[in-house]
């Protein structure tokens, strides 16, 4: 499998976007379409609109599609990466977070499937930033040996460093998130040793590990994904080291520039 045209089943089924995760349910162990649902469009899919179809039509005149099938040849290539499922979808423009903070666009990696939620409004050099920073985690979760559930914060936070840090690397910082400048250096030194240090090893399955993460309620914003982008950084910096070097490299050794 590689990038699954699912501009054919959104023609058909966009207003059933249930009907269209039944085709999903053979990814997924034990889970049913509804539920696959549910927690795509917390990461950013679509909920239908009244003219929903016009917006897939003008994903499929960006040629979307196409662009992500070129790029994961390029990146499977570049980094010795497996052969995966990527699944495209409009994502949710009512979403004002998604919207105004990743300029509607995003997506959600595992080790055996890829799902990007685009708008019609993304640039090519966004989209191919999209699925580098995703593919990036897909290469991650394959080659570092540890399960997803027994991930902490720390082993998150590195995640989303290096895949933001793989954009860069390929677009130059004009093309990677907004968040990687929300804070000075300085000010990503005291978030690490004052927050992200102390709490480096929260399951996944604490609500802690979320709330520090994306810098919810009393937490600052972004905070882990900003503090993760700064310690890959500096890793790779300070080392001479490539994207492609870092997809094995233990978590604690990158955490180690500190």
């Amino acid at each position: 499998m590689s990038v699954i045209r699912t501009d054919k089943w959104l023609l058909d089924l966009y207003d059933k976007p249930i009907e269209i995760c039944e085709k999903l349910e053979v990814l997924f162990d034990d889970v049913q379409a509804s539920e696959i649902y549910n927690y795509l469009t917390l990461h950013g899919m679509y909920f239908p609109l009244r003219n929903g179809k016009e917006q897939v039509t003008k994903l499929q005149e960006n040629k979307v599609w196409r662009i992500v099938a070129n790029e994961e040849q390029r990146l499977k290539k570049m980094w010795e990466g497996p052969t995966i499922p990527t699944f495209i979808f409009p994502s949710d423009i009512n979403n004002l977070n998604l919207m105004q903070d990743f300029n509607g666009k995003s997506g959600i990696a595992f080790k055996d499937k890829l799902f990007l939620f685009l708008s019609e409004d993304n640039s090519e050099k966004e989209v191919k930033a999209m699925f580098t920073h995703e593919y990036n985690h897909v290469c991650r979760l394959s080659k570092f040996k540890k399960t997803e559930v027994d991930y902490v914060l720390l082993d998150t936070i590195i995640l989303e460093g290096l895949a933001e840090n793989a954009v860069r690397e390929r677009f130059t910082e004009e093309f990677v998130a907004d968040w990687t400048a929300y804070y000075s250096p300085d000010e990503l030194e005291t978030m690490w040793i004052n927050l992200l240090q102390p709490n480096r090893n929260i399951l996944k399955t604490d609500r802690k590990h979320q709330d520090i993460l994306f810098g919810l309620r009393h937490y600052p914003k972004m905070a882990g994904y900003c503090v993760g982008y700064y310690l890959v950084k500096k890793y790779m910096e300070t080392n001479r080291l490539k994207s492609k070097d870092l997809l094995d490299v233990q978590t604690e050794e990158i955490a180690k520039v500190y």
